[in-house]
């Protein structure tokens, strides 16, 4: 480290000194654009030029006009208005306005939450959710209780040391023991329909009704579904036992591109092959498309000669009872008037056999 002079120290003492007292006035030469709604300041000033500085000098230099902006920004937040959080004893809160400038988010937004069957139901018979207070008046205790847990109202065992038996019960049947069990399997079943929201939440659009008896074809998709669903797309899960192979992934062959460097005799036979064939007068046969234009040629022809004799053979049409080639019957009028002339030109005293 090279040595300092006495001069070179009394500076840089008196400039440490001084850096806690700046002053609050920083002066620019073009006003900074502020966005309080975000707590942003931008400064168009431009940068001082810092040419073969050392890399300590240079942190210190910005370090000094970050200083400076921020100086500006808090001066402008105490320009808005303020006021106490929790009364007067709470601390000064100033109030933000609206932000001018829309940030871009990090991450998307959340997708919304499937409704559970109760929440379904609930819409459909237009059943409203109605918050309940947290305590209830209990009349044995004569106080106030929580609702549910511990030391809720009604809910001291002490005072259940008797149970009514109901009618048409077992008079012989443990009401204590019934008690119990009815309160677990009731667990059971509000886990059971929690399970089973998660699972119709889980994979939705898949066709995977969590009602117990799902089939084949669904299980199959569900399992596919999660082993698709890790970070390696599934390449390294354990397959099952009895697990048929995966389907080989569909789409076309990817398209190989030649490399731009470094092949020189494949880039030089290529062009070669190009000038060749712009450069020959007959264009270039491709047998395969040859052969299948004369065969569509051939059964359009075909198709052409059936619909030519199919419209034929309805001309000739059938002949009627009553005579001519009319309609039905011969009611049209050509087929009367017809019917009329051959009667006129046939010879008298001869009928018709």
């Amino acid at each position: 480290m090279a040595a300092l002079s006495v001069e070179e120290l009394l500076a840089r003492a008196e400039q440490r000194a001084a850096e806690p007292h700046r002053s609050v006035a920083v002066e620019k030469e073009l006003e900074l654009e502020f966005d309080l709604g975000n707590l942003l300041a931008l400064d168009r000033n431009p940068p001082p030029s810092m040419p073969r500085v050392a890399g300590a000098q240079r942190e210190s230099r910005l370090r000094s006009l970050a200083r400076d902006n921020t100086q500006l920004l808090v001066a402008q937040l105490w320009g808005l208005p303020a006021g106490r959080a929790e009364g007067a004893t709470g601390p000064l809160v100033a109030q933000l306005p609206e932000p001018s400038y829309r940030l871009p988010r990090e991450k998307p937004l959340p997708r919304p939450r499937p409704p559970t069957r109760w929440e379904q139901f609930a819409r459909l018979k237009g059943i409203r959710r109605r918050k309940r207070t947290s305590l209830v008046w209990d009349e044995a205790a004569k106080q106030w209780r929580r609702r549910w847990g511990y030391e809720r109202a009604g809910g001291d065992p002490a005072r259940d040391w008797l149970i009514e038996v109901p009618a048409g019960a077992d008079p012989n049947e443990d009401q204590f023991a019934k008690r119990l069990r009815d309160k677990r399997e009731k667990v059971a079943r509000n886990e059971f329909n929690r399970l089973r929201n998660i699972a119709r939440g889980a994979l939705p659009g898949r066709g995977l009704h969590p009602t117990g008896h799902q089939s084949r074809a669904e299980l199959g998709r569900a399992t596919q579904v999660a082993r698709v669903s890790t970070a390696s797309l599934g390449r390294f899960q354990p397959r099952l036992p009895k697990e048929p192979a995966a389907p080989p992934p569909r789409g076309g062959k990817k398209r190989h591109f030649a490399p731009l460097l470094g092949d020189l005799a494949a880039e030089r036979s290529r062009q070669l092959e190009l000038l060749r064939g712009l450069g020959s007068k007959k264009p270039p046969l491709d047998l395969t498309r040859a052969v299948n234009k004369q065969l569509r040629e051939e059964d359009a022809q075909a198709a052409a000669g059936k619909g030519r004799k199919r419209g034929q053979r309805g001309k000739r049409g059938r002949q009627r009872p009553g005579g001519g080639k009319g309609p039905a019957g011969g009611k049209g009028k050509k087929g009367g008037a017809r019917r009329q002339q051959q009667q006129q030109q046939r010879p008298a005293g001869r009928k018709r056999s």
